[in-house]
């Protein structure tokens, strides 16, 4: 998978399934159920570390991970989270922590945030990383933003998110991910730039969609420290293991869901 190959899918409306993973057994079988892309997440904090959040994965947690990803999925665009103090305070630091992603085995590296971080990507791709950006709902602000809230309901805040897509997209940037913002803004922010648009809980209308692939299993039931009838998933979670009783055939699933555009429905959309 290169992404000549994913404007290729989008320019014939096909589109992309993107999962998280962070381990060679799982990225072997999504590499062999179809799945497009491979995102190394930083959503590990909560998935596997047990925490409330991200905010204490690090850039050891992060290429660990990445080669573990990379030598189950060769074939695979293999996209891996920058972690939160990685990237935002000095680009030449930025640099250097993207190179040591894409050493590890990733083909782009993802951050969060508009604004300032619009240099941020421009400088990275002046030096050949490519870059996707995270915007809407972004988890290393959770608790700037107040916790996990849908983004662009307000005129302002819609605005800020388009402008924000516009200048990542006009930065150079492949991809940028679209999280719990409503569906219409989401459509609009796609037919709006150049760069590719994954949606989670954004509505259909993106280029792609992406799950936390334990998540798409049923088996993520929140932090460690809580007790799992405390947890409820977000709307934009499906379940797609209880309708097999393989996770292959889950994975491959999801994957002709979101190619049939029958996934995300209205239900796990905002």
């Amino acid at each position: 998978m290169t992404l000549t190959r994913l404007h290729e899918m989008a320019d014939r409306d096909e589109k992309i399934a993107m999962l998280t993973c962070y381990d060679a057994t799982f990225a072997k079988l999504m590499e062999h159920a179809g799945v497009d892309i491979l995102l190394v997440g930083d959503s590990l904090g909560m998935v596997l570390q047990g925490a409330e959040n991200t905010l204490n994965v690090s850039m050891h947690h992060m290429t660990y991970h990445t080669k573990s990803v990379a030598a189950g999925a060769p074939n695979a665009l293999i996209i891996a989270d920058m972690p939160v103090g990685s990237y935002e305070h000095d680009n030449e630091a930025a640099y250097k922590n993207a190179l040591w992603l894409i050493r590890s085995g990733a083909q782009m590296v993802k951050f969060e945030g508009g604004g300032d971080r619009v240099q941020t990507a421009r400088y990275l791709i002046d030096r050949g990383i490519p870059v996707c950006a995270h915007l809407g709902f972004t988890p290393q602000s959770v608790n700037q933003l107040g916790g996990y809230k849908i983004q662009g309901k307000t005129e302002e805040s819609a605005h800020q998110i388009t402008q924000d897509a516009i200048d990542m997209s006009n930065a150079g940037v492949s991809l940028i991910v679209l999280e719990m913002v409503p569906a219409t803004l989401a459509k609009h922010i796609t037919e709006s730039i150049k760069a590719l648009t994954i949606g989670i809980g954004a509505g259909v209308d993106c280029d792609g969609q992406v799950l936390v692939i334990q998540d798409l299993l049923g088996i993520y039931n929140g932090a460690a420290s809580k007790q799992p009838h405390e947890f409820k998933a977000p709307r934009f979670v499906k379940n797609f293991l209880c309708e097999t009783n393989s996770v292959k055939q889950a994975v491959s699933n999801y994957v002709n869901a979101v190619k049939s555009k029958t996934f995300p429905t209205p239900e796990h959309s905002y």
